[in-house]
């Protein structure tokens, strides 16, 4: 039996990058090396649409966010985080361990955080030196409306908006420098279509401003130290090779796509998905949903965690849980990185094959006659 990969993270990877992550090890002080990482750097500013830098690190999401806190803040510094799910979460929890005056604003999950509510707090709290939050929560399937809350944030000069677009850069309309964002990271497992491993954190000259002044002590994640030896076309320490491999060549294909075209793409995969879901009689978590991935309500007879265990081992097809507190209660289905329309008309198939299974009634076949309709209706 094939094995299927619907999870949001880490998503399906292309033959491309695949292939280019066999290719012979090059040494990372090398020439070659320099070459790979300069194209890399390059594509990853229009990756994020900024002219500014875009830092690479050997490390996942998770220490991406942690490097933003350990330079950017310094000890007793007022920040405000945002927390409407698990990644949310782990923005507030960062910021104390490194000493931070931290307010968090609690969102109930599977809500998005009003622009209002945070102009409020900063009206209230100038002396905010960030803000921390996620464009799109993966635990829940919410997507925050970065663009108005870029424009609430610019009006309060001192404070810097970080960005945590793990899930949304390269799948959601993200404009970094336009929008006004200060920094923002992701992870190569997500939108950029390859195995976890890599993270990239993008800055402007604001941010360089705040990082130089920090006095909060790190080493490995010293962004000082990665912009000097990236001046050299290198990393501060050993990167991974084969992933900057199969990210050169992620990045190649998301050039030749063209961002516009992958974030209409994207968004016609969701609508399509969501439909499909409803059709069968399911309802949706989130109320401002993303377009990387589907979060699903499971009715109360049907236990999530037994639901996504008999896909898998059934058809193939592994898809996501719920976290904490939504564990058993949702599945998350992803449609980000490399999926096309005839990927989401069989995820829904096997979906459909599952809820049949669980004694769940419905119209069968409902779900796949509303996926089909859709792209037909959106064929080129």
């Amino acid at each position: 039996m094939r094995e299927r990969l619907f999870t949001p993270g880490p998503t399906q990877i292309p033959e491309r990058v695949q292939v280019a992550m066999s290719n012979p090890l090059v040494h990372h002080r090398g020439s070659e090396f320099k070459k790979i990482f300069k194209e890399v750097i390059e594509n990853l500013k229009y990756f994020f649409q900024t002219d500014g830098d875009v830092i690479t690190l050997t490390a996942s999401g998770t220490g991406a966010m942690e490097a933003c806190v350990v330079n950017i803040l310094s000890k007793n510094d007022r920040v405000l985080t945002v927390s409407g799910g698990k990644f949310g979460e782990r923005w507030g929890q960062l910021c104390q361990t490194y000493g931070a005056n931290v307010h968090i604003m609690e969102v109930p999950w599977g809500q998005a955080v009003d622009p209002s509510d945070i102009k409020s707090h900063l009206q209230k709290n100038p002396e905010t030196a960030a803000v921390f939050l996620t464009h799109s929560e993966t635990s829940t399937g919410v997507a925050a409306d970065i663009k108005s809350i870029a424009e609430v944030v610019r009006n309060h000069s001192d404070t810097l908006l970080v960005v945590d677009a793990i899930t949304s850069a390269g799948v959601l309309p993200f404009k970094m420098q336009e929008w006004g964002i200060d920094v923002a990271i992701t992870g190569s497992q997500k939108g950029l279509m390859c195995p976890p491993g890599l993270a990239a954190v993008a800055l402007n000259d604001r941010a360089w401003q705040k990082i130089k002044a920090s006095d909060i002590p790190k080493f490995y994640f010293d962004l000082l130290k990665e912009k000097k030896a990236q001046e050299n076309m290198t990393s501060a320490w050993t990167p991974g090779i084969t992933l900057f491999m199969g990210l050169r060549e992620a990045l190649k294909m998301i050039r030749e796509e063209g961002l516009e075209t992958l974030w209409q793409g994207y968004e016609l995969l969701a609508h399509a998905t969501r439909e499909a879901v409803k059709a069968v009689g399911l309802e949706l978590f989130a109320q401002s949903p993303s377009n990387s991935l589907t979060a699903v309500t499971l009715p109360e007879s049907i236990d999530g965690v037994k639901f996504k265990r008999h896909l898998r081992e059934k058809y193939g097809i592994t898809v996501a849980g719920g976290q904490a507190a939504l564990k058993g209660k949702i599945i998350r289905i992803a449609h980000m990185g490399y999926y096309d329309t005839l990927d989401m008309v069989l995820m829904i198939s096997a979906l459909e094959l599952g809820l049949a299974d669980f004694g769940w009634e419905f119209k069968h076949g409902e779900g796949v006659f509303t996926i089909q309709n859709i792209f037909m209706q959106n064929q080129k």
